[in-house]
């Protein structure tokens, strides 16, 4: 063979190698490539074959074509339609690219032919004959035609044999064109030889797998034929396994309590069952949904507690205060005396996290006798949680209400839906709407869950809720609910219930015995008063169990045999103090008034600043406030403004200076109307250069009228600023009326004085009262009374006298 560089026309290959002494037939569309064709058939000379490096490439240039190809001659070329033309070509020599010289109108290129190496290796026909012998097993695996077998067996010349059997083996492009680069006969033969080694290992891979697949589906379709012959046996015999098991379910549904309803239902479905086969999905399906109607309670009561001693026993010992909740759970029972079935309880416990609400159901349900089951509604989005899925759904399953009874075990149990203000609503629909059938006394007796879809009474179930506020729960729903609100606990209530609840709880939990833990009741008022602040109990739980910690740690050490927590070590054991108690301030300042917030959480003391700086008139506010609580700033300052006179400030003095409101904790957000007379007091503060008194707090709504309107979360305020170490509390007259819910212990330690008007408020908040401004002629005070409306009573905005 000639090694001179001769020039070819090209024609670039994808997804494919042929190889020397190869016949291929190759299908061509792209312009260029059917042109070298015609230019090949026309002219009389070889075609080079070469592969593309990527196949989605449609003009591939010189760097993106394999250097490495065969020449080969055009043995037949036919047109087909759409411009397609279908080529049979045969490979002939390795050729090596050494350059394009036209890439119009087709790619022509210099190549240089590949002389063969090794072919004198001594061990090339023991690899001529183990390369057919292997190839002989591999075309057996892969089914491969006679003839090709016949071909191989006919080769003796290693090159050739290397390349047909290269051109035959199910590999990929790279490897192939590996094969076609290998210019060492010898070396060409091996990899050939490790290929079909690994071929044949995974068609043995795959042979295995195919006849373990095979075995198992023998394997069941024998056992599927088995258990058919045994059941005609059985049918014969007259003893037949599923009859007896329908038999029995036939016999469950007779002794079921069912309404005429649910037991026409179950017995339709048990036809249905008996008609179908044992193995349908559809079968599957209706048993399920049988097995749920026998599960859940039907007629089954429980014995309801009618003892009214034992009932308030129960509730004292499980719980510390809370008076008004164990009144009117008592009440409860007292009427279940009278009557057999109670309709429109539906309870709805609202309080800050961590006051008992969902430890108070538990009571409840022991006082009453009933089975307790709590279902958690925080976070639930979907309707098909309250009222089920249809039975269309795979997987379906009743919704939590039909869940709970069957946990109960009774159709009289003590359902708690906690976090009922917490629901949300999706696309999935509204789940605070689907309980307004479960709430509602009336129609609760009809409850259709979708996926019984027949009626079921809830009537005897009673329902207590919880919730941590009321403005996210939907008018409708609150409406179906009689609303029990906690406030939290006070002090001495905090005290009694570490004392005899949570310090036995914790140290049984800690493995501490009563002798080893000791902690005295000035250590325990500390810890609620500097450690924690809050309504409930929860965190003080939290540092009770944080020093019993770190006790048994000192008892396992061996540093001592017992602990004793006093007041002075609470440091050594809980770090220091996160939270002050006592008066923000000291002394009284000039222009901060101290007002009661309420939050989810409880009360809170709410410090009002306020400061004149040389302006224009201006009125800023900082401190993250919400719209009313501005607009609130906005009525204080424009009433403050309306009355300067009585307050010794010409009204001229507004033009030429600026009032700046800011509320502290600015990254806190605030908002109600509530901190009105505050507002009231801070600018009038600044504005007459009276100091406020800083051992006086207030609530209220103010009015344009100087009127103080009544305010909410009363006694969650007033334990604020008795935790705040306030004096004297000033609130709404027309709140009074709410002292008489009012623990004893709070009224005790605060003076609570009732405003009406902002002249009571600038009187018993101001260390001493502005003097108004002096006519100068006769010296009189300037006769001026904000006007009051109709049907007012009381003096409206009027001062106290000078």
């Amino acid at each position: 063979m000639s090694s001179k560089i001769t020039s070819y026309p090209l024609l670039p290959l994808r997804n494919v190698v042929v190889f020397p002494k190869m016949i291929v037939p190759l299908f061509v569309g792209r312009e260029k490539s059917v042109k070298a064709l015609e230019e090949v058939v026309k002219s009389k000379r070889q075609l080079l074959l070469a592969t593309q490096r990527e196949q989605k490439t449609d003009d591939p240039g010189p760097d993106e074509i394999f250097d490495i190809g065969v020449t080969a001659s055009v043995l037949q070329l036919l047109k087909l339609p759409e411009g397609t033309v279908k080529a049979l070509v045969e490979g002939e020599h390795r050729v090596r690219i050494e350059r394009s010289v036209s890439n119009d109108p087709f790619v022509e290129v210099m190549a240089t032919p590949l002389a063969e190496e090794g072919m004198d290796r001594p061990d090339i026909g023991a690899l001529l004959k183990a390369t057919k012998e292997a190839f002989t097993r591999y075309a057996s695996g892969r089914k491969l035609s006679d003839d090709i077998g016949s071909e191989i067996a006919d080769l003796d010349q290693p090159s050739s044999l290397a390349d047909v059997v290269a051109g035959h083996i199910d590999i990929d492009v790279q490897k192939k064109q590996e094969l076609l680069e290998e210019v060492n006969v010898a070396a060409r033969l091996e990899k050939v030889l490790a290929l079909l080694h690994s071929e044949m290992s995974v068609q043995q891979v795959e042979k295995k797998i195919k006849s373990r697949v095979k075995s198992q589906m023998e394997r069941t379709q024998r056992e599927y034929y088995l258990s058919e012959q045994m059941k005609a046996i059985q049918r014969e015999l007259g003893d037949s396994g599923e009859k007896d098991e329908l038999s029995e379910l036939e016999q469950q549904i007779k002794d079921t309590k069912f309404s005429e309803e649910a037991r026409e239902k179950a017995m339709s479905e048990l036809r249905k069952l008996k008609s179908m086969g044992a193995n349908s999905a559809e079968a599957a399906v209706v048993r399920n949904y049988l097995d749920w109607l026998l599960s859940i309670p039907w007629g089954d009561k429980e014995k309801i507690n009618t003892d009214l001693g034992k009932a308030e026993e129960i509730l004292e010992r499980d719980h510390f205060g809370l008076e008004k909740v164990k009144e009117r759970l008592v009440e409860y029972i007292a009427v279940q005396q009278r009557v057999e079935k109670i309709s429109g309880t539906i309870l709805c416990l609202v309080g800050p996290p961590g006051v008992g609400k969902t430890s108070l159901g538990k009571s409840a349900a022991e006082a009453t006798g009933r089975e307790f089951v709590r279902v958690s509604l925080g976070g639930v989005r979907d309707e098909a949680e309250i009222r089920g899925h249809r039975r269309t759904y795979v997987g379906s399953m009743p919704g939590r209400v039909i869940q709970s009874l069957k946990k109960g075990k009774s159709v009289n149990p003590l359902i708690l839906l906690d976090e009922v203000d917490k629901l949300g609503a999706s696309l999935r629909g509204d789940p605070a709407s689907a309980l307004l059938e479960v709430l509602d006394p009336v129609q609760n007796a009809n409850f259709v869950d979708h996926y019984l879809d027949i009626e079921y009474d809830l009537s005897d179930v009673l329902f207590i809720t919880t919730a941590n506020h009321l403005h996210t729960i939907p008018e409708p729903l609150l409406d179906r609910m009689e609303v029990i609100p906690i406030p939290g606990y006070t002090e001495e209530e905090k005290i009694q219930i570490a004392s005899r609840h949570i310090i036995p709880a914790q140290r049984q939990a800690h493995g501490l015995k009563a002798r080893e833990i000791r902690l005295s009741k000035p250590s325990l008022t500390e810890i609620v008063r500097s450690y924690t602040k809050e309504a409930g109990v929860r965190n003080l739980e939290r540092q009770i169990a944080k020093i019993m910690r770190k006790s048994v740690t000192k008892i396992v050490r061996g540093e001592t045999d017992a602990v004793t927590v006093g007041k002075s070590a609470l440091q050594d054991h809980l770090g220091l103090p996160p939270f002050r108690y006592g008066l923000a301030e000291k002394t009284p300042q000039l222009g901060t008034a101290t007002g009661l917030a309420w939050t989810r959480v409880g009360g809170e003391l709410l410090t009002i600043e306020a400061v004149g700086i040389p302006g224009k008139g201006a009125m800023k506010t900082t401190g993250k406030l919400g719209a009313v609580m501005k607009e609130s700033i906005e009525a204080a300052s424009t009433y403050v403004r309306s009355i300067s006179p009585q307050l010794g400030v010409a009204p001229s003095q507004f033009e030429k200076i600026d009032i700046h409101v800011h509320v502290p904790e600015g990254a806190t957000p605030k908002e109600g109307p509530s901190a009105g007379i505050g507002m009231v007091i801070a600018i009038v503060s600044v504005l007459t250069g009276i100091e406020v008194r800083h051992d006086v707090a207030m609530t209220g709504e103010i009015t344009l009228r100087g009127n103080v309107l009544p305010i909410g979360g009363l006694k969650a305020k007033l334990l604020a600023a008795i935790r705040g170490g306030i004096n004297e509390v000033l609130i709404p007259k027309k709140n009074m009326r709410e002292l008489s819910e009012i623990p004893e212990e709070i009224k005790d330690k605060l003076v609570i004085t009732p405003v009406s008007t902002i002249s009571d408020v600038i009187k018993a908040a101001l260390v001493r009262q502005p003097e108004p401004i002096k006519d100068e002629d006769d010296e009189q005070e300037v006769p001026w009374t904000p006007p009051v409306m109709e049907g007012e009573t009381g003096q409206g905005a009027n001062l106290p006298e000078h």
